[in-house]
């Protein structure tokens, strides 16, 4: 993220909305010797669960061109919504004259939500899975992915379990290098065109990293679009550190634009990231 899922019954599921249960591709089983160690699976209506999630707040990342804020994001009928709207506001972090790209911006154009559990969970290996429905449109730029819990990005580590921007599903994984600020990157990525399904942004899918001691494998509906030897991660700044041996946290977050979203020009506002839920399994 950082540049730089034949009905199912409620039980296999969690709580979600009936529609929502109506298109969806089953979740893969779970790892043999696995059990749930933490999820949400958003049945509570309100606001998300601060046991569980934090938000980030403003500008954060990539010249992107929406504002973080709380708001934009509620659990409704099972399903946790982040909401990306078109709605201008004076930017509190204005200053004349700034050529920062977070600074420079008189008025707040776009607003949305980013989730973490930063500080909050944080877990090293497992199975990390998210049913969710994406927005398709040109200039969106919804992820689920995990950062470290300690070290500089990118030397702490990134995983994108899934995002999307540009017609293409990407999964990826990022590590440290001699240059701070500089990431070694393992990208691949899928044509939603590709899956030749009509109906496709209309469907809940199932995302999941698989992560142990020895790789990072990252899946859509069960089909494995990326995998990552942990042999290859060492950070190349001298340190010797693997962040893949280490604790990571989950973000949740709907971007607009910035550096990789895309044209907002034809993009329609409101648009929606559904999460049905998110789960954690390890092995005891």
């Amino acid at each position: 993220m950082i540049t730089s899922p034949l009905l199912l019954t409620f039980a296999a599921l969690g709580v979600c909305a009936l529609a929502a249960c109506a298109q969806t591709n089953p979740a893969p089983p779970v790892p043999d010797g696995m059990k749930l160690v933490w999820s949400d699976e958003f049945d509570h209506d309100g606001a998300p669960d601060p046991k569980n999630w934090t938000f980030e707040t403003g500008y954060a990342r990539n010249e992107e061109d929406q504002w973080y804020q709380s708001d934009n994001a509620v659990v409704k009928d099972g399903l946790l919504v982040i909401e990306a709207k078109k709605e201008q506001k004076p930017n509190p972090t204005f200053k004349e004259g700034a050529t920062d790209w977070r600074t420079m911006r008189r008025n707040i154009e776009y607003t949305s939500s980013s989730l973490s559990t930063n500080n909050l969970h944080s877990w090293t290996y497992g199975r990390f899975e998210m049913r969710a429905r994406i927005p398709i449109q040109t200039g969106v730029w919804p992820a689920f992915w995990t950062v470290g819990q300690t070290g500089e990005w990118p030397r702490g580590g990134e995983i994108d379990i899934m995002e999307f921007y540009r017609g293409k599903v990407l999964a990826n994984i990022a590590w440290g290098t001699n240059q701070r600020w500089n990431a070694k990157w393992n990208s691949k990525s899928k044509a939603v065109a590709d899956w030749n399904d009509p109906e496709w942004s209309q469907k809940f899918h199932v995302w999941t990293m698989d992560w142990d001691a020895d790789k990072i494998t990252l899946s859509v509906d069960g089909e494995v679009l990326n995998t990552q030897p942990l042999t290859e991660t060492v950070n190349s700044d001298g340190t010797n550190i693997n962040p893949f041996t280490r604790p990571q946290f989950i973000i949740l977050n709907l971007a607009l634009g910035g550096q990789n979203g895309g044209d907002l020009s034809k993009t329609d506002f409101p648009t929606r990231f559904e999460v049905d839920y998110v789960r954690v399994y390890q092995k005891p």
